[in-house]
């Protein structure tokens, strides 16, 4: 892939100064908590079960609420979300979605190239001049488009392109640093905002740092406070014990939760994996109506709407397949089902993956909402959930089953070939799989193995027929590795991107600006 001619911009002087700025005075409290999830993983590895913090037990009960939302958030029934590259970004924004989510996250391999050409994309999309001429089509914005909010990456990586005093800089700053430089004043000129997702974050300190973030990012850029909207994603068990301090924290800049189900499961599985309890059926069985599943999705809406703020379903992530109609009808009656539940629960919109799905979920948020953008006035007293609701996995129902495990080996290695090939979301047997589903099931696979449940023999051969059926797809082999690396060591590795980002080959797609070392 050519570099984007954009990309000098992109990484311009000033831009990059305000990166350093930003790492220089929020990197190491980064790390901080970066270490500090290591030592509530060595609590839960001695026995230790997560629980509301009493210490924060005045917020919990307090009578505050967030900042109401801008105009263009007020409605979110519908939101797409999709990779930072150009021709999906302009179908996602063209789907009639509310809001289109450009993830520079689990649906981008962060490639040098991918990176600064993502950002070149956005900064064309809010200026409403991305287009694209490909295979003789051309591609633009319709005169109604999503709105645009963009996700960073997680705090616990690196963007190892750039460094700062000798280490690699935080990609949270570095993707968000230079999303709300280009394009935090563009936006509101135009009447939206600077809007983001947060992934991944643990608990409610690690919200405190990026309000610090976002209240420094709107003084040195001249916005308004408060104009920088989030939308956390509740994606890690242990945050699904803060959601109100998380909320609190972010009050000015806050934009509402999202249940983000997928990271969600295999962080249970991450967090608890030294205890039998905890190993989980096969991958299809974990569905929204487990009862561990079911409590955080019920306390999410509940939370959200004392507080004012939205609440956001979880990813469909089913493509459909118009070659074969009776598998798409058989998945979009599931789809429905999903939707309708979350509706009639009070969420007030959910995610997609595909722009074909857009209609389907619209049809059943209209069902309920109607005329109103949302459903925020809905209370919820009806639910009480309690730290042994959260943390009931083991009624989970269904099997471990040997055709799970080769789903979990298949999906692996299909997507950390495509991964480490530069494509951060692949459509594997009609599902859209990216980072969190990977994750999901490289962590069954090593659940299983260190639970009894499999023999390393018997997953060696699955491997072994698998990589055999599989021989055409580009860096098998390394994709193996990394493979048997996160889900059959010893350690259980935090997130298979991290280990897979050591194999990440540029292949010389670097941009013509390269950034050196500041000091």
């Amino acid at each position: 892939m050519a570099p984007h001619p954009a990309a000098g911009t992109v990484l311009s002087a000033e831009a990059v100064d305000f990166v350093v700025d930003l790492q220089r005075r929020f990197g190491q409290r980064r790390l901080d908590l970066v270490a500090d999830r290591g030592d509530r993983q060595a609590g839960i590895d001695a026995g230790q079960r997560p629980d509301f913090l009493p210490a924060t037990a005045h917020v919990r009960a307090g009578d505050w609420q967030v900042a109401p939302p801008p105009k263009d958030l007020l409605d979110r029934r519908v939101e797409i979300t999709g990779p930072v590259e150009r021709k999906m970004m302009i179908n996602a924004l063209n789907s009639g979605a509310s809001v289109f989510m450009a993830d520079f996250e689990d649906a981008t391999s962060p490639t040098w190239a991918n990176v600064v050409t993502g950002q070149a994309n956005l900064r064309d999309a809010y200026r409403r001049t991305i287009s694209l001429e490909q295979d003789g089509k051309r591609y633009e914005l319709a005169d109604e488009t999503a709105t645009l909010v963009v996700r960073p990456r997680g705090w616990h990586l690196p963007e190892r392109h750039m460094t700062v005093d000798g280490q690699p800089v935080s990609a949270s700053l570095f993707d968000a640093g230079l999303a709300l430089f280009h394009n935090g004043r563009e936006a509101l000129d135009r009447g939206s905002g600077p809007y983001l997702y947060l992934p991944k974050l643990e608990g409610h300190l690690e919200a405190r740092l990026w309000n610090e973030v976002f209240t420094y990012c709107e003084r040195a850029l001249g916005l308004e406070h408060g104009s920088i909207r989030a939308t956390v994603l509740i994606e890690t068990i242990l945050a699904a014990f803060e959601m109100d301090e998380i909320l609190y924290e972010l009050r000015d800049h806050s934009a509402g939760l999202n249940a983000g189900r997928w990271d969600y499961v295999f962080s249970v599985t991450k967090k608890f994996r030294t205890d039998p309890s905890f190993v989980l059926p096969d991958r299809a069985s974990v569905t929204m109506t487990a009862p561990f599943m079911r409590a955080y999705t019920e306390l999410l809406v509940a939370t959200c709407h004392k507080r004012g703020a939205h609440a956001i379903g979880g990813m469909s992530a089913f493509i459909p397949n118009r070659r074969n109609p009776e598998v798409t009808e058989r998945a979009l009656a599931q789809v429905r089902a999903d939707k309708e539940r979350e509706a009639g629960d009070g969420f007030d919109g959910t995610w997609v993956a595909h722009p074909d799905l857009v209609a389907v979920a619209r049809q059943e948020f209209d069902a309920v909402l109607g005329e109103r953008p949302n459903q925020v006035e809905r209370q919820r007293p009806d639910v009480s959930v309690t730290a042994i609701d959260l943390l009931a996995v083991d009624r989970t129902a269904g099997e471990v089953t040997i055709d799970g495990l080769r789903t979990n080996v298949e999906i692996g290695l299909r997507y950390l070939s495509a991964w480490l090939s530069g494509v951060g979301a692949a459509a594997i047997h009609d599902l859209m799989e990216d980072a969190a589903t990977a994750e999901i099931s490289r962590g069954q696979v090593w659940q299983w193995l260190h639970h009894g449940r499999f023999t390393r023999r018997q997953i060696d051969t699955v491997l072994d027929e698998l990589a055999t059926e599989l021989a055409d797809l580009p860096r098998l082999d390394e994709a193996r590795q990394v493979f048997e690396r996160v889900a059959l060591g010893d350690d259980f590795p935090e997130f298979l991107t991290l280990v897979a980002y050591a194999f990440l080959a540029d292949g010389g797609d670097h941009p013509d600006h390269d950034p050196k070392e500041q000091s």
